[in-house]
């Protein structure tokens, strides 16, 4: 672990300036879409997913749904309960993709600035011991992920695209993976 931190404080020290710039643009775009409500809204800091009303922003999920013990509900009310593998075609009716969960309890971004969600998604105790390579590859492939892209009639979908996401997280990675200061 020493090593690895001894090589990464040398890469950013070795990163040119332009390059640090460009990983803070490519953070940026990362940044709207990990803070946007599709995303946000199950990364939360407690056993509560959100939703996200137009009217009043993020509530606690109705029916005092909770986390349980795997991330997918509580014994007698799971996430697959309401939430099939696919988006109901009726507007705000329960949206599905495969395998609906919370996230980890460690990977918070719901309230939590840019600079506390980029120093997260690089912690390994924090990102489901991923790399950034991993991480970018998550968000190109998993299937629950991809729904925030197409979350069904009547919700907003994350900014970009899931491969606009995947090649901002590897210009972001390729130039030192930079985090604001606050």
């Amino acid at each position: 672990m020493r090593t690895k931190l001894a090589v990464a404080v040398l890469l950013a020290f070795s990163i040119p300036a332009f390059a640090q710039e460009d990983g803070s643009e490519a953070w940026e775009k990362i940044h709207a879409v990990l803070s946007h409500p599709r995303c946000a809204n199950c990364h939360t800091p407690d056993d509560h997913p959100r939703w996200s009303a137009a009217e009043g922003g993020a509530k606690f999920h109705a029916m005092n749904v909770m986390r349980g013990l795997d991330g997918k509900g509580s014994p007698g009310m799971k996430c697959a309960t309401c939430h099939g593998e696919e988006n109901s075609v009726k507007e705000h009716a329960p949206p599905g993709a495969h395998n609906w969960h919370l996230a980890p309890a460690e990977m918070v971004w719901f309230g939590q600035t840019s600079a506390q969600i980029c120093a997260q998604i690089k912690d390994p105790l924090r990102n489901g011991r991923r790399t950034l390579s991993d991480i970018a590859g998550h968000v190109k492939k998993d299937a629950l992920v991809a729904w925030s892209w197409a979350p069904g009639p009547g919700r907003e979908p994350a900014p970009g695209s899931a491969e606009e996401t995947y090649a901002a997280l590897n210009a972001w990675a390729a130039a030192g993976a930079p985090c604001p200061a606050q």
